[in-house]
């Protein structure tokens, strides 16, 4: 199956956790911003993107717990692409969602505000 048909496939058989994030980030309800799902990048697909922001946002089952190498070398390309990869396990986004989003919400925040001026020789 070719990566456009997993995505597919993945969006149909979203996780509880996926479905109650997607709810908070779909139709830009959350911060006006437009986020995608289960968006596919050469040879990995992304749980939630926000290409504006370059923002990318993966939830983690317990598999992952045994696949941490891959998990990096993933996160590691897709920040090589120049994205952000911020990472919540499954039980964070169905037990904490207000934390997560807030999470997500300083990160964002803090991408919009100015740099700081150089200070003069």
């Amino acid at each position: 199956m070719d990566l456009q048909g997993r995505a597919k496939g993945l969006r149909m058989q979203a996780t509880e956790a996926e479905r109650r994030m997607w709810f908070q980030l779909r139709d830009r309800r959350f911060m006006a911003l437009k986020f995608r799902r289960q968006v596919p990048f050469e040879r990995y697909i992304a749980d939630f993107v926000c290409k504006e922001l370059k923002l990318i946002i993966e939830l983690d089952g317990g598999q992952h717990v045994e696949q941490g190498s891959y998990d990096q070398r993933r996160s590691r390309w897709l920040e090589g692409q120049g994205y952000t990869v911020l990472r919540f396990w499954n039980n964070q986004v169905l037990q904490e969602m207000e934390a997560v989003l807030e999470a997500v919400a300083m990160w964002v925040d803090a991408q919009k505000r100015p740099s700081p001026p150089t200070p003069l020789p």
